[in-house]
Formats: C-alpha cells, sequence, structure tokens
C-alpha cells in the first residue's frame, strides 16, 4: 500500500485546484489535460498549436473541455508570465517540448531553445508565482548517459546525451536541479520534481518518426510499417501509466513539499522492455493484417539512437505506492482500441475517458486514490 496520507482521493486533492499543464495541444499533455479536467481541476493550458494533423487535441475538442486555452510558445517569456500571472496556478505540469529525437538533429538550436530555455522560462515564473504549490516537469528516460546496460536505470545515476536531443533533456534536469535547491527550497510550501517516463505509447500520437503512429498510417494505407530499428529495445508503456504517476506525485508534492521533490522514474514492468519488433508485430497481430519493412539495412548515415534502454522504478513504486497496470498485450491491445475508433468515427473524448476509467478501477490492488 502507498506511503501517501491521501484517504480522500486524489480527486478531493485536486478538485477545485488551478492546474496549469504546458503542452497540452500534443500527445502527453492532451492526455493529462482530460484527466486532470474529470478529476475536477481548473485547468489551464499553454501550448503551440497541435503539432500534427490529426492530433489528440483537435479530437477530443479539448479547447471546449479545459478552462482556459492559451497558445502561445514557452520560449515568449513575457506571454508565459503573463499567463502565470492572470491564472494564478496552483500545480503546473510542464510538458510543452521538443520531443523527436530525429528532428533534433535537424533543427538542434530549436531542440535546445525549447527543452532548455523554454524550461528556464518555466521555472522562472514558478518563481515568481506564490500561488505555485507543486510543480512536475517532465523531461524523458533518454536524460540518462546511456552506457547500453540491461537493467534499469535510477534517479541518481549520471544525465548526459550524446545527441542533440538527449543533451537537451539531461541538460533540462540540470537546471531544474539548480533552482530546486537555489531557490524553491526556501519555499516550503513548494514542492517540485522531475519525471522521467518510458517510450509512452496510446491512442491519439500522430507525430511523425514514432514507431506507433508510422504503423497505424502505413496499416490504414494498406502498406508495409517501415521500420528503421527493429532490434533497439525501449521501455514501452502506455500512456495512462506515466500520467497517473505524474498525478500521484502532484499529490504527494501538495501534501509533503520536501519529502517529494526531485527526480522520478515511472516506466513499466520490465517484461514490457521489449524490441522494435516485438511491438511491431503485436501491432500486426491485433490490427488482424499488415506485414512490416525492416529498414536497418538501409540506414547508412541515419541519426544514432540507443539501443537500449531500461528505467528502474523502484524509488516510485516504494516511495509513492505507485506501479505500472498494463502488461505489453495489453498496452499494445488499448492503443489500436483507440485508432481503430478513430477510424469508425466514434466519439473519442467519451473513449478517451471511458480508458482512463477502466484503467483506474481494472486492477487487483486498492488504488482507489486514483479515481
Amino acid at each position: 500500500m502507498h506511503d501517501l496520507d491521501l484517504d480522500r482521493g486524489l480527486r478531493d486533492t485536486l478538485q477545485g485546484r488551478r492546474v496549469l499543464i504546458t503542452g497540452h495541444t500534443g500527445f502527453k499533455g492532451g492526455w493529462l489535460a482530460v484527466w486532470a479536467k474529470q478529476l475536477g481541476a481548473s485547468v489551464c493550458g499553454y501550448s503551440l498549436e497541435p503539432p500534427t494533423d490529426p492530433s489528440f487535441f483537435e479530437l477530443v475538442e479539448l479547447d471546449r473541455l479545459i478552462d482556459h486555452n492559451v497558445i502561445a510558445d514557452v520560449g515568449d517569456r513575457e506571454q508565459l508570465a503573463h499567463t502565470f500571472s492572470d491564472f494564478q496556478p496552483e500545480v503546473v505540469f510542464h510538458l510543452a517540448a521538443q520531443a523527436i529525437v530525429r528532428i533534433s538533429y535537424d533543427q538542434p538550436k530549436l531542440t535546445f531553445d525549447t527543452n532548455v530555455g523554454g524550461t528556464v522560462n518555466l521555472l522562472e515564473c514558478v518563481r515568481e508565482t506564490a500561488s505555485v504549490r507543486a510543480l512536475v516537469n517532465c523531461t524523458s528516460d533518454k536524460c540518462y548517459e546511456n552506457k547500453g546496460w540491461i537493467w534499469g536505470y535510477r534517479e541518481n545515476d549520471r544525465l548526459g546525451g550524446n545527441d542533440p536531443y538527449s543533451a537537451s533533456k539531461g541538460a533540462a534536469e540540470l537546471v531544474a536541479a539548480a533552482y530546486l535547491h537555489s531557490f524553491f527550497v526556501t519555499r516550503p510550501e513548494l514542492g517540485a520534481a522531475t519525471v522521467r517516463a518510458g517510450n509512452v505509447v496510446g491512442g491519439g500520437d500522430w507525430a511523425p518518426d514514432r514507431i506507433v503512429p508510422d504503423a497505424v498510417r502505413a496499416l490504414s494505407a494498406g502498406s508495409p510499417v517501415p521500420v528503421r530499428n527493429p532490434g533497439s529495445i525501449r521501455p514501452w508503456q502506455h500512456v495512462l501509466e506515466p500520467l497517473s504517476g505524474y498525478l500521484l506525485l502532484a499529490a504527494g508534492l501538495l501534501e509533503a513539499p520536501d519529502r517529494f521533490s526531485g527526480p522520478w522514474n515511472f516506466g513499466p514492468d520490465p517484461e514490457n522492455a521489449r524490441s522494435v519488433r516485438d511491438l511491431v508485430e503485436e501491432l500486426l497481430a491485433g490490427w488482424g493484417s499488415g506485414d512490416w519493412e525492416d529498414l536497418s539495412a538501409a540506414q547508412g548515415g541515419a541519426p544514432f539512437e540507443a539501443t537500449t534502454l531500461r528505467l528502474n522504478c523502484d524509488k516510485a513504486q516504494a516511495q509513492l505506492g505507485w506501479a505500472p497496470r498494463w502488461g505489453f498485450t495489453r498496452t499494445v491491445r488499448e492503443t489500436l482500441r483507440w485508432y481503430k475508433a478513430h477510424s469508425a468515427g466514434d466519439d473519442l473524448l467519451r473513449l478517451s475517458r471511458q480508458q482512463i476509467a477502466e484503467y483506474v478501477t481494472e486492477s487487483g490492488e486498492d488504488r482507489s486514490f486514483l479515481a
């Protein structure tokens, strides 16, 4: 059982709270906004226009669901500060980022400006806004200096990165730690944490150069799924897995800021660390047809991507009582369920809410504080 005093339930903890989410027009940020609103929070989203067409944001009509929809860049320090001043958030989730590894090679400055500079702007706004009680700053599992270990990286392992994306995330972690220890430590009512998730999949992701959106596009068109690195091992997890950890951590920061500040991993069970080939074959099985094409021999001078990456989540399980719920097959099944519903023209907000409800309730553990 978890150690947090959350008998009231997470709904009671966040209900009526002013929650600011940056990156809400993106895949993870959109899902988080739906869940936070479902918990009764007053949600303000701050982000650029949806990065893809279609997008989760538009398909669930998120702009009509949340309380405030601010379309702006985290690089715009003045607009971001105005939003903080106007909304006076109590809880902040920072998800706005340049999140594609291959784009970081084409646009390294944009990647560093967004992932490091944007984080500095966000932290400055938190520093200047007395209403903020909890900050959950989302970076990436790729913030670790990847040594190709077969075991999972822990929160106190060395940060680093040989590619612009990974380096930007490691740098964002260092910046966040500096603000925590230099400024936020003087505000005992403020808790600030960074979170590192695995390779997140789920309905509504349409980003380029991601294996699930690439697969759905190919399968819908009757084409072979293009696979660049079939042997690479990644910690696959459904989007609701890390988001449940982010929400639980936010509640912990509100209850005990000093105890829960700092870095946290939220990754899948070890059996979910599978190769890209395994994921694609599971997608094909769930789709019911199709084939895939190995493009690894044609990569040539393709950008480097680490072949193995796993996370150790002992800290989250021991101190937060958080644990992943959906195994590999269930993760793929729920992901495809969403995309098939999109193809059928179903109500995707309703389905998204239903998947959240099923995730919360379908467990052998007593985890009712997530409801």
